[in-house]
């Protein structure tokens, strides 16, 4: 029979868990800085564990690899991008159009904040070998979550065709996205959110009526 486990050994344990999530905090956080501001190539490990203040080695028992990390870093930007985002356009109320004219002023918010680098998503796949699926990977599938979202609003608001909207939508928003990162100009939100008001209407534009006099064939179709 085992000896209970001592109640100094449980604290120890207790304490080094601690110390691991803080430390797993500060590099998630000083990378996903550092990535963004430098981007993924240009950011070595002695830069991240300098900024996040560990050890080399706490990096690597952590996360494995710089690859894992990049890996933690657009999951957890993703998370908590899509929680921000979703939020920013439903807090308030409104009907499913109203949420949708929040996207850009939304956008513009956040383009104007110093730390803004663009989309992690976009960097990542930009700079990285084409071919690199692992990131690419990561990006569509934030990006369905977004999509998702979107399209579901788009049929609530009554769109012939919800799921082409939300592509005309996010395209909006990606442009939106890089034409701010290099500008470094919020306002491409006003102009992009333009452009989003002008799809609403149509997009609920109802299918003509076939009359009863039109040719049999044709009825059919």
């Amino acid at each position: 029979m085992r000896k209970p486990a001592s109640k100094k050994r449980s604290v120890a344990t207790s304490a080094a868990a601690g110390d691991d999530e803080s430390a797993r905090g500060r590099l998630l956080s000083a990378a996903t800085h550092l990535f963004c501001k430098n981007g993924i190539n240009a950011t070595g490990i002695d830069a991240i564990i300098h900024e996040a203040g560990t050890a080399k080695t706490t990096l690597y028992k952590l996360f494995g690899s710089k690859t894992n990390l990049v890996h933690a870093v657009l999951e957890s930007e993703g998370r908590q991008w899509r929680e921000w985002f979703i939020g920013a356009i439903e807090t308030g109320g409104g009907d499913a159009q109203v949420k949708l004219t929040r996207i850009f002023p939304a956008l513009k918010s956040w383009f104007g904040e110093d730390r803004f680098y663009g989309c992690p998503f976009i960097n990542a796949v930009g700079e990285h070998d084409k071919d690199q699926k692992q990131f690419r990977a990561i990006a569509m599938k934030h990006k369905k979550v977004v999509l998702a979202h979107i399209e579901k609003l788009a049929g609530e608001m009554g769109a012939t065709d919800p799921e082409s909207l939300a592509h005309q939508l996010a395209l909006l928003i990606d442009g939106a996205i890089v034409a701010a990162m290099v500008s470094r100009n919020p306002g491409v939100a006003d102009t992009a959110g333009l452009a989003a008001d002008s799809l609403f209407g149509p997009s609920k534009a109802k299918r003509p009526k076939r009359t009863s006099s039109a040719p049999a064939q044709l009825v059919a179709v």
